[in-house]
């Protein structure tokens, strides 16, 4: 339960940073709203990772480990202001993450053994 908050909180980030990264090209303001969104994925990239560590599960935790990944890749990318890779790599994490919380709300839930 706590992987699919985690996935859609990180999804729902992803998606304000790229509606962010518009406003940093239209408005002088924008700079520092894409900060604070890029603040929320990294916030929301921890959560899923830590989530996804409490279910013991390889196939769970992987793409939370790739997400935190990308996440220090774009971070650096953008803190360099190489908007040939920072952009298309932010697309792709979108991607991803929308791509895993499909997978994640489609899985069927575990019965839970009643004693």
């Amino acid at each position: 339960m706590f992987v699919r908050i985690a996935i859609t909180l990180q999804t729902i980030a992803l998606l304000l940073q790229a509606v962010t990264a518009g406003l940093l090209l239209s408005s002088p303001g924008g700079r520092a709203l894409h900060s604070v969104s890029a603040i929320a994925v990294v916030v929301t990239v921890l959560l899923h990772l830590v989530a996804a560590i409490t279910t013991r599960q390889r196939n769970v935790i992987l793409p939370a480990v790739g997400a935190v990944a990308m996440t220090i890749v774009q971070i650096a990318l953008g803190i360099a202001h190489v908007k040939s890779l920072h952009v298309p790599l932010g697309v792709v994490m979108f991607g991803v993450s929308l791509l895993r919380f499909g997978q994640v709300w489609a899985e069927r839930r575990t019965p839970v053994a009643v004693a």
